[in-house]
C-alpha cells in the first residue's frame, strides 16, 4: 500500500492555509498544521475539513506552536515527519506591522530562520515553501515587478518578509537545501481577515445594504493594488515544491486596481451608484440615488510610508510551473460579495443586482 505524502502548514488557520490544506487534502496528503494556542477558538476556517481527533485514520492534525519558538517548532517537525513544510504563518497584516515592528519581525523574519535551522538538522531533505509578499517591493523601481525586480519595502512587515526570503536563498545556496520563494502578491477571498481592506468593504457594503451600519471608513483610496484569487494562488505554493529544482516565483494576475475601483465595483452589485466629493481626508463616497454617505476617509488607516502601485509579472510561473489564476478582479469582487450574504445564512440573490 502506498504510503500517503505528509506536509505541514505553518498558518493553517489563515486565508491561505485553510485553502491549502483543502487542496492537499484533496490530493490524498496526510495534512499537518501548527496553529498557536489560544483562548478563543481560531479554527472557523477549517471547519469544513477537521476530524475528531478520536476518529481513525484522520489525514488532518493539529498541532500547537509557535514560530517565536524554536523549541515548539522541532518538537512539530518531529511529530507531523513532514515531507513539505509550507510556511504560510506571520503577522500579516501592513499597517499593524507599524504599531507592532518588534513582533513582527520577531515572527515573520526570525520565525522563517528559525525553521529553516530546525530543518536543516532535523531533516534537510524537507521542501520548503516560504510565503514572500509583493510588499517586498515596496516603492517599486519598475512596473510590473518580476522575480527580477529589486526589493525597496516600505513596512516593517515587507523589510521582515525580505529578511525572509533572502536567508531562505542562503539556505538553499548553503546547504543545498529545497527551497521555494513564492512572492505573492494580493490574493483575497470570502475567507480574508475582516481588518483586510477588501474584506472590510464587502462587509460594510453588505452591513450598509441590510441597514446594519450606516457608513464604511478607509484610508488611501488611491493605492493599486494586483488582486487575485486565494484559492487559485495556494495551488502555485504546491506546484512550487513538485519542481525537480527549487527557485523563486511571481505569482500575480498581471492586472491593477485602485481601492476606489473596488468599492465602486462591490458597491455596484448590491445597486448603489458611487459618487466622490470632496479631496484628500475630506473626500466621501455618496451613493448617487439617495444622496447617503456610504463611504468616509479615517487618517489612522493611513500608513506612515505608503506602497503607490504593486502590479505583477508572473510569466515565469506561467512558462515553468504552467500555473495560471482562473479568477480576476471583476469576478473576485462578485465571487466576495456573494458569499458574504451567503455566510450569514442570506440569500445574495435577495440583494445583489
Amino acid at each position: 500500500m502506498k504510503t500517503k505524502k505528509r506536509a505541514l502548514i505553518i498558518g493553517i488557520t489563515g486565508q491561505d492555509g485553510s485553502y491549502l490544506a483543502e487542496l492537499l487534502l484533496e490530493k490524498g496528503y496526510e495534512v499537518h498544521g501548527m496553529i498557536r494556542r489560544s483562548s478563543s477558538f481560531n479554527t472557523e476556517r477549517l471547519e469544513k475539513i477537521y476530524q475528531d481527533p478520536h476518529t481513525d485514520n484522520k489525514n488532518l492534525i493539529l498541532h500547537y506552536g509557535d514560530l517565536s519558538d524554536s523549541n515548539s517548532i522541532l518538537r512539530v517537525i518531529k511529530l507531523s515527519n513532514p515531507e513539505e513544510v509550507y510556511n504560510l504563518g506571520a503577522q500579516s497584516h501592513v499597517r499593524v506591522s507599524f504599531d507592532i515592528p518588534e513582533y513582527t519581525a520577531n515572527v515573520d523574519a526570525l520565525g522563517t530562520l528559525r525553521m529553516l535551522d530546525v530543518i536543516k538538522e532535523a531533516n534537510p531533505k524537507i521542501k520548503f515553501y516560504q510565503a514572500g509578499s509583493s510588499e517586498m517591493f515596496g516603492k517599486v523601481s519598475e512596473v510590473p515587478q518580476s522575480e527580477k525586480t529589486p526589493f525597496n519595502p516600505q513596512s516593517p512587515y515587507g523589510c521582515a518578509k525580505v529578511f525572509s526570503h533572502m536567508i531562505c536563498n542562503n539556505y538553499r545556496d548553503s546547504y543545498g537545501m529545497f527551497i521555494c520563494n513564492g512572492i505573492l502578491f494580493n490574493h483575497e477571498s470570502p475567507r480574508r481577515g475582516r481588518t483586510f481592506v477588501t474584506k472590510k468593504i464587502v462587509e460594510g457594503l453588505a452591513d450598509i445594504k441590510l441597514g446594519k451600519k450606516e457608513k464604511i471608513f478607509l484610508g488611501n483610496l488611491e493605492a493599486k493594488r494586483d488582486w487575485g484569487y486565494a484559492k487559485d494562488y495556494v495551488e502555485a505554493m504546491w506546484l512550487m515544491l513538485q519542481q525537480d529544482t527549487p527557485d523563486d516565483y511571481v505569482i500575480s494576475t498581471g492586472e491593477t486596481h485602485t481601492v476606489r475601483e473596488f468599492v465602486e465595483e462591490a458597491a455596484s452589485l448590491v445597486g448603489y451608484k458611487i459618487v466622490w466629493r470632496g479631496e484628500g481626508l475630506n473626500e466621501e463616497g455618496i451613493d448617487e440615488k439617495s444622496g447617503k454617505v456610504l463611504v468616509s476617509i479615517d487618517p489612522t488607516y493611513y500608513r506612515p510610508s505608503e506602497v503607490d502601485i504593486l502590479l505583477g509579472d508572473s510569466t515565469k510561473a506561467k512558462e515553468k510551473l504552467n500555473w495560471d489564476t482562473n479568477i480576476k478582479f471583476k469576478d473576485l469582487v462578485v465571487l466576495m460579495m456573494k458569499e458574504e450574504f451567503e455566510d450569514r445564512g442570506i440569500s445574495s440573490k435577495d440583494y445583489l443586482v
